[in-house]
């Protein structure tokens, strides 16, 4: 019996039947490690999902998104270490996520935890034992940036970026359904890009029309003034109670993200917490406003421009190259804030 596997809900379920019809059983011992488990309790909305600000309320985890990364790997190479190197991808992945790469300083790249995979593996006695036993070094699938299909640059299409376009769209903004979800998957296959790499691509075109239009809108979503805002509020929650001592970096990456949320209530900064998840709307203005917290930086943009037969769908169609156009022209140059500010 799985610990992980076997308590999944249905609709997550369905959603993997779609990446992948038969389950590789080999890799649940890898997913019902601690280290694995432990990203069950961490939402991939970056704790988005927690204020009304956001629609979604469907708790997608870190470790569902691994899994279903490792899914498309292994359906399109078959390869355990690919397979592998994308289970492990986001193992070093603290509460709040991409909240953490912010409390870093690092909201551009949002790689800044990704440092700590090796060392995530390399400590698991558990994992460093399967790996042993299936003659697999840990050089082979401590780093998925090895291996296009799991992980290639923006805008190309690989697993991971698949993976969270997909459940995304499916769970977390409800822009498409199962039998959607099913069309585009079932469309894609291993191509060669310009640059004779293999890189997923799509074998028809409008269907790659439809991608490219989804998630243009998911790329503007992952960096609208709310998500910036909340994020970087996250970010700073986190900051004070590090400088005050009653949270840890360490602890991110040790407790469940509900445990950090009973900090932040039981902290002088529970009522500024309170009101963003009671937010409706953020408040943006071109001028510096006064006397409140505000948010005033761009963030990473995240964006695919995928293939379609081995050329990439911006230079063969245009509407799809105004679709990426007009996503990468979105404005973040605002003031974005709520009428409060941080307690003394």
């Amino acid at each position: 019996m799985s610990k992980y596997y076997d308590n999944i809900n249905k609709e997550i379920k369905e959603y993997f039947k779609i990446l992948e019809p038969e389950f590789p059983e080999w890799l649940n011992k890898y997913i019902d490690t601690k280290e694995l488990l432990s990203q069950q309790y961490i939402s991939i909305t970056c704790g988005t999902i927690y204020s009304d600000l956001f629609e979604s309320n469907f708790f997608f985890s870190s470790l569902d998104h691994s899994v279903a990364v490792a899914l498309i790997v292994w359906h399109f190479t078959h390869d355990k270490k690919q397979t592998l190197s994308g289970l492990f991808h986001d193992i070093s992945t603290p509460a709040f996520k991409h909240c953490v790469d912010f409390l870093n300083g690092d909201y551009m790249t949002q790689e800044s935890t990704e440092d700590l995979t090796t060392e995530m593996i390399k400590n698991s006695k558990e994992i460093m034992n399967l790996l042993k036993s299936d003659n697999i070094d840990i050089s082979e699938v401590d780093n998925y940036h090895l291996y296009p299909i799991a992980d290639n640059d923006t805008p190309k299409l690989s697993a991971d970026r698949l993976e969270y376009s997909l459940s995304n769209a499916l769970f977390t903004y409800k822009l498409l359904n199962f039998e959607a979800i099913k069309e585009i998957y079932n469309d894609i296959e291993v191509q060669k890009n310009e640059e004779q790499e293999i890189e997923l691509g799509f074998k028809t075109k409008k269907i790659a029309i439809n991608f490219v239009e989804i998630t243009s809108k998911l790329s503007v979503i992952y960096r609208q003034d709310r998500t910036r805002y909340s994020m970087q509020l996250i970010a700073d929650i986190l900051k004070k109670l590090n400088e005050e001592n009653k949270i840890s970096k360490k602890d991110l990456y040790e407790m469940k993200e509900s445990a950090v949320i009973d900090i932040i209530e039981s902290s002088k900064y529970k009522e500024i917490f309170n009101t963003w998840k009671k937010a409706k709307s953020v408040k943006v203005s071109v001028e510096e406003p006064k006397n409140v917290y505000y948010v005033h930086h761009g963030t990473k943009i995240r964006y695919i421009d995928p293939l379609f037969n081995e050329q990439r769908m911006s230079n063969c169609c245009e509407s799809a190259k105004e679709m990426i156009e007009n996503n990468l022209s979105y404005d973040m140059n605002k003031f974005v804030y709520l009428d409060f500010n941080f307690p003394n």
